[in-house]
């Protein structure tokens, strides 16, 4: 969305949409109905900012909650792998079998 400057100093109102991978421009007016809509336009982007704002701050602080779990689970997953060895077990095309004598 952007103000453009053509013919002069005449101001005309822009918005830009994506259409089949292509940016193509439509053509909103000038003068006061522009603004309106430039104005809208502003208040709908800064409303998806802020909301993008808030989902980011939710994912990082889910990410720390799960940060402990993760690691307590690789942990469990190295005691259960020494345990197998350590019974006599080995990996074979990543599943365990019983190592022959």
């Amino acid at each position: 969305m952007a103000w453009e400057r053509r013919g002069g100093n005449n101001l005309y109102y822009y918005q830009s949409e994506r259409e089949d991978g292509r940016v193509r421009k439509r053509y909103i007016g000038a003068g006061e109905v522009a603004e309106l809509v430039a104005h809208a336009d502003a208040a709908l982007r800064l409303a998806r900012e802020q909301r993008a704002a808030r989902e980011g701050a939710e994912l990082e602080r889910l990410e720390a909650l799960c940060a402990p779990v993760l690691e307590l689970s690789e942990a469990a997953g190295v005691l259960a792998r020494a345990q197998l060895v350590a019974s006599g077990y080995r990996r074979r095309k990543g599943e365990w079998r019983r190592a022959r004598a």
